[in-house]
């Protein structure tokens, strides 16, 4: 498994990329920047590709709504350069609260319109004609009855350090995750349990790898994991409790949110329903408790060097090729070891 790691895409970021370059040292395979509604995350990686050189750069994720297709495409082609060739574009779909409450962008068609913007990143960074693309949700050229009538083909200006940027895909649901399986190079959920992986995603997925062009190679599965390796750690679990809570309870209205939904797939839906009606009612404090400890242990890289490894080997099992861990750890040093030591423990399970 490759190791990877998230970085905190707001206050500090500037002083946690000053420390990328020890954990490249330390064998760090590829960090993640994430874009909310907060700094966007092209020029936090663009500033990470400067400062490192070997340590793989990812986008966890671009929302889909929030730029064109071909500027997604000419990002990706940019950020390939300045890294050379060290980039995969994550993207996602978010949700409706962000996009429509932050970007005033309907939410519609997720996947549809996730299959039109790949066809087109890969077109684009092919650069063999110049660019046309006729689907139900995207047109290139705009037609004459939807603009000016002014609107022509045209090839991207430079070269592509690569014909064929990653491309990973974030994704939950049955058939975003078939999608994810069919077109892209990897796929990244949340709350990733390998226990239930399974059960919850396993005709998801085989119903994508059965569509999928050989040439993508094997679909790579990042799972997420908080990480602390010790005797006396168990009770960092807890760090885990608001997030959980947050995104099971907060992130969207009843039934539309897709983190509950998975939640319930998961088994737990009388849990579901205690943390959502909790969450909105404004008791985040009391949602947070009704997170079953059996899902921050297991979705976890934390406890003692047993655990962690037993942990490891339940990701590699259930499928996942990077696992993106984000250490906890009282000063840089000590963080530092975690990786040292989890890319040690991958090894050798």
């Amino acid at each position: 498994m490759r190791i990877g790691m998230a970085l905190n895409y707001s206050g500090g970021f500037k002083q946690t990329v000053e420390e990328l370059a020890d954990y490249e040292k330390a064998g760090l395979d590829i960090v993640f920047v994430a874009e909310a509604y907060t700094f966007d995350a092209v020029s936090q990686l663009g500033y990470i590709a400067a400062k490192t050189e070997r340590l793989e750069i990812a986008s966890g994720i671009l929302p889909i709504y929030s730029r064109t297709p071909t500027l997604l495409a000419m990002t990706a082609a940019g950020l390939d350069y300045v890294s050379e060739g060290r980039f995969t574009l994550g993207l996602g779909a978010s949700g409706p609260q962000v996009i429509e409450g932050f970007h005033g962008v309907p939410y519609h068609a997720p996947l549809g319109r996730t299959r039109e913007i790949v066809e087109i990143c890969r077109k684009v960074w092919k650069r063999e004609e110049r660019l046309t693309h006729d689907g139900k949700h995207y047109t290139l050229p705009l037609p004459a009855d939807r603009g000016t009538g002014l609107g022509k083909p045209l090839k991207i200006i430079n070269h592509p350090v690569r014909p064929r940027i990653p491309v990973v895909i974030a994704a939950i649901g049955p058939k975003n995750v078939e999608l994810a399986a069919e077109i892209a190079e990897g796929w990244e959920p949340i709350f990733y349990l390998p226990e239930k992986a399974a059960e919850v995603w396993g005709s998801s997925l085989a119903a994508g790898r059965d569509k999928r062009d050989p040439e993508l190679g094997d679909l790579d599965i990042v799972g997420q994991a908080h990480l602390a390796i010790g005797d006396d750690v168990e009770g960092l679990r807890e760090f885990g409790r608001p997030m959980a809570a947050l995104y099971i309870g907060g992130m969207g209205a009843k039934g539309k949110n897709f983190y509950n939904d998975l939640f319930r797939r998961y088994g737990w839906e009388k849990e579901a329903d205690e943390i959502q009606d909790l969450y909105l009612s404004g008791k985040q404090k009391e949602a947070g408790a009704r997170v079953p400890a059996e899902l921050l242990e297991k979705m976890s890289l934390i406890g003692p060097e047993s655990h962690v490894k037993e942990r490891l080997a339940a990701m590699k099992e259930s499928g996942v090729t990077t696992l993106n861990v984000t250490p906890i750890a009282r000063d840089h040093k000590a963080r530092l070891a975690l990786i040292e030591r989890v890319k040690e423990l991958a090894a050798e399970v």
